[in-house]
C-alpha cells in the first residue's frame, strides 16, 4: 500500500507543485486548480491561480461561495485535474512506477472524502489516481 502522500509519494499530493492549465487559467499546484473549480466567478479563479502556496489556497477556498452544482461535479472535476496533472511525463512515469499497488490518501488532518483518517474515509483521490494510473499504462506501458 502506498500512503501517506510524503517523501518519495509527495508527488501524489494535490499540494505537490506541478503547472497546469485547466478550464484555460494556468494554476501551480492541482489543489489551486481544484479550488479555483469551486466558485463559477472567473475573476475569483484568476485569483486563486495567483495564490503563492497550495495550502493558502485550500484555506482561501474556505471563503468563497460555492457553486450550486458543486457536490455534483466535485470528483469529475478532480478526476479531470489529476488527468491533467499526469501528462507531466517525469509525474506520469513516477505514477506507472507505483505499479499495482493500492493507493491510499492517508492524513490525519479528518479528511475522509479524499482519503482515510484514523482508519475512516471513502479514498477518492486514491481511486482516482488508481484510475489514472490504469488509462495511462493503456497508453504508455512501461
Amino acid at each position: 500500500m502506498i500512503g501517506p502522500f510524503r517523501d518519495k509519494y509527495r508527488f501524489l499530493s494535490n499540494f505537490q507543485r506541478c503547472p497546469l492549465v485547466y478550464d484555460g487559467i494556468f494554476y501551480p499546484s492541482a489543489e489551486h486548480a481544484y479550488v479555483a473549480s469551486k466558485t463559477l466567478d472567473l475573476k475569483e479563479r484568476e485569483q486563486i491561480a495567483l495564490i503563492p502556496s497550495p495550502g493558502k489556497a485550500k484555506e482561501y477556498g474556505k471563503t468563497i461561495i460555492v457553486r450550486p452544482d458543486w457536490d455534483q461535479v466535485k470528483y469529475g472535476i478532480m478526476k479531470e485535474i489529476v488527468r491533467i496533472k499526469f501528462h507531466h511525463t517525469e509525474l506520469r512515469e513516477m505514477l506507472l512506477a507505483t505499479g499495482d499497488e493500492e493507493i491510499v490518501e492517508l492524513n490525519d488532518w479528518g479528511d475522509t472524502i479524499w482519503g482515510i483518517c484514523n482508519g475512516i474515509g471513502e479514498n477518492w483521490l486514491g481511486k482516482i489516481l488508481m484510475e489514472i494510473r490504469v488509462e495511462l499504462k493503456n497508453v504508455w506501458p512501461i
